[in-house]
């Protein structure tokens, strides 16, 4: 099974420090490239995360992002305040030596102290922090999804794929049948010149019958199809494969060497039926191309 490596996960996780919430969107790229948005509070967990995906993920560039909801306070988490009585006592005693000295009017009470407001402290907890299993455990889930949809969109690319080899293969039928009759077209052709040139002068047949060996050992084009054939196999097989490893850079260059005998097969043609043929092969090649780029 081929992998797409166009795809999108994310996953929820609820923990002593929060609500973490990850998500991965991949795209086609030709090794792993990784772009992540981590919190500053979680920034410390970046060189694991990086090698987590990595595990995922061997090609393509991923684009991750990480946050940290903190939970909603009640009653019981909100933070304790106290009095500091000390501090309070002080500013009394300073106010009423301030009101006697200057003989000012007025009492010092409640209303007027409590206009200080370094005179309640409040004592917050220290926040918790995320623990590396917990972002290790909501990064691979969202990694998991995103191999899943990569997976499902790797069973529509295999369906693509099988249809542009079967078109490649029916056109390589076409012209292993016709290689044959070119060569007797080519020779048919080859005697009637011969023939019209000659005039009355007897034509030897010995030496047209070389001319005609040599003329079909140039254009001899079994060899290509053989080779074309074994690549084809091959294409097919990695398609079909389990998925347990990349296949994208092998089936990318199996289409370079599909190219290449195809090309060599378009030069040796000499016809016009084959040649149609081969221009077929390569619209179907490019195509391939195309959509193998985005193959894992």
């Amino acid at each position: 099974m081929i992998r797409s490596m166009t795809g999108y996960g994310e996953a929820e996780l609820e923990t002593p420090a929060g609500r973490l919430r990850a998500e991965v969107r991949t795209v086609n790229h030709r090794y792993f490239s990784a772009n992540l948005r981590v919190p500053a509070a979680l920034e410390r967990h970046e060189p694991q995360i990086r090698e987590w995906l990595r595990g995922f993920f061997p090609r393509g560039h991923v684009s991750y992002s990480l946050r940290l909801e903190a939970p909603e306070a009640d009653g019981s988490s909100l933070p304790a305040v106290r009095l500091d009585e000390a501090r309070a006592r002080r500013y009394v005693a300073v106010l009423r030596a301030l009101k006697e000295r200057l003989e000012l009017p007025g009492e010092v009470d409640l209303a007027l102290v409590a206009r200080f407001g370094d005179l309640v402290v409040t004592d917050e907890a220290a926040p918790v922090e995320a623990a590396a299993e917990d972002v290790r455990a909501v990064t691979e889930a969202a990694a998991r999804a995103c191999l899943a949809m990569r997976e499902d969109e790797g069973a529509r690319l295999r369906a693509d794929l099988e249809e542009r080899i079967a078109a490649i293969d029916a056109a390589l039928a076409a012209i292993a049948e016709r290689a044959p009759a070119r060569l007797l077209a080519e020779r048919d052709r080859l005697r009637r010149a011969v023939a019209e040139l000659a005039g009355d002068v007897a034509v030897d047949e010995e030496r047209l019958a070389r001319e005609v060996a040599f003329f079909a050992e140039r254009w001899d084009i079994s060899e290509e199809l053989v080779r074309l054939r074994l690549h084809l196999d091959l294409f097919r097989k990695l398609v079909d494969g389990p998925g347990a490893e990349p296949v994208g850079k092998r089936l990318g260059f199996l289409i370079q060497e599909m190219h290449r005998e195809a090309n060599t097969i378009g030069s040796k043609a000499n016809d016009a039926e084959i040649e149609h043929q081969v221009v077929a092969i390569k619209d179907e090649l490019e195509r391939l191309r195309e959509q193998v780029e985005n193959v894992e």
